[in-house]
């Protein structure tokens, strides 16, 4: 009797999502296969997977999205393991530092960012100042201004996240490896790391998939460079291209799924325990 009432409990927010989530996706999908007087088709399909415009923009889009990923770990981990340390009061403070870009519209600090790095920007003329360079770097509207804006949007994403596992991660576990022998770098590579991986996998994901669909930040710093986002707003609003629009957001859905996959079969291998 008692599972059925929090069965129950679960019923409206399974209604929600079933009605407002998984019903309209489905029919997205299903709107890719279906095509008027033709039936059941993936024309749309290998139409799109032979088109090197498209397989280009896919690329750009996997690349910005992993390399985004691998600077917030490089960045993050250090970060959240250092935070993790910290007093109550203290890391209270830097997580609430870490988190005060997030309550910032993705439009400002892209505006922000156009500020700093464009050709007239503080970069270029500290760089110019300095005598490093002759002339303006062109890093505004590249692949390089996306990747530098993402990392801003979600590197507070992976340092929250691991800041979670690394606190539960007991104190006695790293004294007992250093008093076995093990140095500071054995302690950190082969105690910390492995008991960090599944904050680190999830991190790793929300960052991925964050960069794979964000649309603000590669719109108003990548201008004309196509990302999947922007590529799939060009066709649903410019164009009017429905049918193509539903086709890219089926791949994007594939690419994710197929990611969060690869990235928990990972994680299985890195710390089968866990």
């Amino acid at each position: 009797m008692k599972k059925r009432y929090l069965y129950l409990l679960l019923l409206p927010g399974v209604l929600f999502l079933t009605i407002f989530m998984i019903i309209p996706i489905l029919m997205t999908i299903g709107t890719t296969f279906f095509h008027e007087g033709s039936g059941f088709s993936i024309q749309g399909y290998l139409d799109f997977f032979q088109d090197r415009y498209f397989i280009e923009i896919l690329l750009t889009t996997l690349r910005v999205s992993l390399f985004t990923t691998i600077i917030c770990i490089l960045l993050g981990f250090p970060a959240a393991y250092y935070i993790s340390k910290l007093k109550q009061r203290k890391k209270a403070i830097m997580l609430l530092l870490t988190i005060f870009p997030l309550l910032t519209s993705p439009v400002v600090r892209s505006f922000s960012w156009m500020v700093i790095i464009g050709k007239n920007g503080v970069v270029n003329k500290l760089l110019m100042g300095m005598g490093l360079i002759d002339k303006p770097l062109d890093i505004l509207y590249t692949p390089t201004a996306i990747i530098i804006g993402l990392v801003h949007l979600f590197l507070p994403l992976i340092i929250v996240t691991l800041v979670g596992v690394m606190e539960n991660i007991e104190t006695d576990l790293l004294k007992a490896a250093e008093s076995l022998g093990a140095s500071r770098l054995a302690v950190f590579s082969k105690v910390i790391i492995p008991l960090s991986v599944p904050g680190l996998v999830i991190g790793s994901i929300l960052v991925f998939v964050g960069s794979f669909t964000a649309y603000t930040t590669p719109a108003l710093l990548g201008g004309k460079q196509r990302v999947i986002s922007t590529f799939l707003y060009q066709n649903a609003i410019t164009l009017n291209e429905w049918q193509v629009a539903s086709i890219v957001a089926t791949i994007m859905i594939a690419v994710t799924v197929l990611i969060i996959s690869i990235m928990n079969g990972l994680a299985k291998k890195l710390n089968p325990k866990g």
